[in-house]
């Protein structure tokens, strides 16, 4: 069992901040599905973003769904307050925490959807005990803490796998792709099995970020359409 329908999220990181709002309202015209917000601590990731209170403006500038990728150590001590300000997908890393079934629960149980997120270098297999409790396996194909970086291509492979167990448990969870996405490898993403495709650059650093957004959308529906 698979998604039937592609969601395209653009990812906030690539956008400009001071004009945030003006950004997400373009690309959701033009038919973004869901907003991407990276939250990094500078401990997980070598890298520091956005946290709540950005969170909590962006949740009054769009109608979208956030998708909340949580890059930080302890996720479980911040969860309930990036739902609270607004977080429809959470999304924690299976090598950020010891407990991510229990992390994983507490997601649902506060009224959001439960993704988990694995590293380039993390076998899809790490999950297995967990694919029953998830809406969305976030899978990195570039290491995370920064965007612009180049799509790494073994983790088509893990996509594959994903995909192939999604099948054999006829699970129904999204395959969500997030680092180096864009129009040369959306179509091969999206005929691997991922649903959700998280581009950054590829949209907001381009001259036209509603034309992109139209034109990935566009790519991976047509391989998927093809691909059934």
């Amino acid at each position: 069992m698979t998604y039937a329908r592609i969601e395209i999220a653009p990812s906030i990181l690539a956008a400009n901040f001071a004009k945030l709002g003006d950004d997400v309202r373009i690309v959701a015209e033009a038919g973004a599905d869901i907003i991407h917000v990276d939250v990094m601590d500078g401990h997980f990731v070598p890298n520091i973003s956005l946290g709540i209170p950005v969170l909590a403006s962006l949740r009054k500038a769009t109608h979208l769904p956030l998708d909340v990728h949580l890059m930080i150590e302890q996720p479980e001590l911040y969860i309930a307050d990036f739902i609270r300000a607004g977080g429809n997908r959470i999304l924690v890393h299976q090598e950020a925490t010891v407990h991510l079934d229990r992390a994983l629960a507490m997601v649902r149980e506060l009224g959001a959807e439960a993704g988990a997120a694995i590293n380039p270098a993390t076998p899809v297999t790490m999950l297995s005990e967990v694919l029953d409790k998830v809406d969305t396996v976030l899978v990195m194909t570039v290491n995370p803490g920064f965007g612009g970086q180049k799509f790494i291509p073994n983790t088509y492979e893990k996509i594959r796998q994903l995909n192939q167990m999604r099948a054999r448990y006829n699970a129904s969870f999204r395959i969500e792709v997030d680092g180096g996405v864009d129009l040369e490898n959306t179509a091969e993403l999206a005929q691997a099995g991922a649903n959700t495709f998280v581009a950054g650059t590829s949209i907001f650093h381009t001259a036209d970020p509603a034309a992109a957004t139209r034109q990935l959308k566009k790519l991976a529906t047509q391989a998927l359409s093809q691909k059934a």
